[in-house]
């Protein structure tokens, strides 16, 4: 299945806002559903294993309504891991009231070198063009102290028939244009892994395979990746 990379509406600046908000919020509920609450908790978890640390400051980029990171960390708190996050999307209007947020770009992050131990994405590097994909990790691992997360999409055929049965489900027309969108512009683990080992800011990327089609990508940082139980390509999904 090629890559087919095209714009989705939700990008766009011509996007109605309420059109916008019922996207966001079936967006919401796709990432309880399936798979993508978990794939984030499941690479917290991981960076808590190999760096032993119990509390994280994290820049959630793309975020959106940031619920994905927060209902993670809810979830991670029973463990005794604390997550303090920091929303950041594009669009000022796709953030929510109450929560600590940026509105700017992902490519030119507004902050310090180390501001944060983890910079996190949900659903955002399938946005990107490969070129993109690598300034982002570059930018993403200059303003953290550990490691970027990445929790998206596996481009599959099954995948794309299952965006489609999915469509009842879905209260926005936005919603099942860019579902179908976003799968068949989204990258495969070996793609993934290609473009971020590239970076010179990253010393090695460990990728798992989750439910339904989602990966989680950890790219660390050299400075944190001295442990050496490293996980291979479809690690056990949590």
């Amino acid at each position: 299945m090629l890559r087919i990379d095209s714009e989705e509406i939700l990008d766009s600046h011509l996007c109605p806002v309420t059109e916008a908000e019922t996207a966001l919020r079936d967006l919401c509920r796709m990432n309880r559903w399936f798979g993508g609450v978990g794939t984030t908790r499941w690479l917290l978890e991981r960076v808590a294993s190999v760096s032993g640390q119990k509390h994280f400051s994290v820049l959630e980029v793309a975020s959106g309504f940031g619920e994905v990171p927060r209902r993670a960390a809810s979830r991670l708190a029973k463990n005794g891991i604390t997550v303090d996050i920091t929303d950041l999307d594009r669009m000022g209007s796709h953030l929510r009231r109450g929560h600590r947020a940026v509105a700017a770009d992902a490519l030119a992050l507004p902050f310090r070198d180390g501001s944060f131990d983890l910079v996190s994405c949900s659903l955002f590097a399938h946005h990107l063009p490969p070129e993109d994909l690598g300034r982002f990790a570059d930018e993403a691992a200059r303003v953290s102290r550990c490691a970027v997360l990445i929790n998206d999409l596996i481009r599959h055929p099954l995948h794309l028939a299952l965006i489609y049965a999915g469509f009842p489900l879905m209260r926005s027309y936005v919603s099942r244009v860019d579902g179908v969108t976003s799968v068949r512009r989204a990258y495969t683990p070996e793609e993934v892994r290609l473009i971020l080992s590239r970076s010179n800011a990253v010393d090695r990327v460990e990728i798992s395979t989750h439910y339904l089609f989602r990966m989680g990508v950890i790219a660390w940082k050299t400075c944190t990746a001295s442990k050496s139980d490293t996980d291979a390509l479809n690690a056990p999904a949590a």
